[in-house]
């Protein structure tokens, strides 16, 4: 039996870490080369891109794709961890004098490019260290704002002190610095009381499968997705059957008109498989990673 190779959308829910869910991946597939393309919170639920088998050299091309999440925040009430799990630190009644058009004008603030503040516990490195490491020997975390672009943010539902919105953003944005500064905006105070991302560039948790299906091989089978189709995102060109063999050595293959130089480039097969992800240099194309 062949070992599943591709692209697993997984549904992972509330309270797994990202970690956990890929270790029962490996399990329930037998299989130990899994990867994902990007870390959710314990808290949080929605979807997660496993990568299986040889599909763990494609994850760099899928990591950096946008997000879009469905929320909720909690109005009032500050957290040491900007989320429902950390320690209340701040805790104001201001939030009754708020109406959904203040509301929505913070949300507002929150869209576009933004020189975001992670939170203190979170995974960004600090010479070398995980922030939220620091942050739980106590000692002080040294942070610096990150660029991130928020496309869109809509309020769903407003039902005091409790707000549901939604976020189309980029990769590295964080949720619940988004709701921490809504508070901040409306000064109430704020956190993030649920989370859960709904989509990964054109990859929709509709079409993942469960943690408890990992075991069903044909579930797992529907829901695969080829890494030819993951990557259908990059700029594509198709190499012939002489080609082909010159790939296979790790060769240059002349480039198609028209293709980017400053971007990856999907190299595909006669038959629509991925051959390589390479890279135009002048008029050739330079494979990076050869599949075949």
């Amino acid at each position: 039996m062949n070992e599943p190779a591709g692209i697993l959308p997984v549904d992972k829910p509330e309270g797994p870490t990202s970690h956990d869910v890929v270790a029962r991946a490996r399990r329930e597939l037998r299989l130990r080369r899994i990867g994902h393309t990007g870390t959710l919170d314990p808290f949080a639920s929605g979807l997660l891109l496993l990568c299986l088998g040889p599909a763990t050299r494609v994850a760099e091309y899928l990591t950096a794709l946008p997000k879009s999440y469905r929320a909720v925040l909690r109005l009032g009430q500050t957290t040491d961890t900007d989320d429902g799990t950390g320690r209340l630190i701040n805790e104001s009644e201001a939030w009754t004098a708020v109406g959904e058009h203040d509301l929505r004008n913070a949300l507002a603030t929150q869209t576009g490019e933004l020189d975001q503040l992670p939170p203190i516990f979170s995974a960004k490195k600090v010479d070398g260290e995980r922030m939220y490491a620091v942050a739980r020997r106590g000692d002080t975390v040294e942070r610096s704002t990150v660029r991130v672009t928020v496309y869109a943010a809509e309020l769903i539902r407003f039902d005091p002190p409790f707000a549901e919105f939604s976020v189309e953003c980029s990769s590295g944005t964080y949720i619940r610095s988004i709701a921490r500064d809504i508070g901040e905006v409306l000064g109430v105070g704020a956190h993030l009381t649920a989370l859960r991302r709904t989509r990964v560039g054109r990859f929709d948790v509709d079409g993942a499968v469960t943690v408890d299906a990992l075991g069903d091989p044909a579930l797992v089978g529907a829901a695969l997705i080829p890494a030819s189709a993951a990557l259908s995102h990059l700029p594509g060109a198709s190499v012939d059957a002489a080609g082909m063999r010159v790939l296979g050595h790790g060769g240059a293959v002349p480039a198609p008109e028209g293709l980017p130089a400053d971007r990856p480039i999907a190299m595909y097969s006669p038959d629509g498989q991925l051959a390589a992800v390479g890279q135009r240099v002048g008029d050739q194309l330079r494979p990076r990673k050869v599949f075949v």
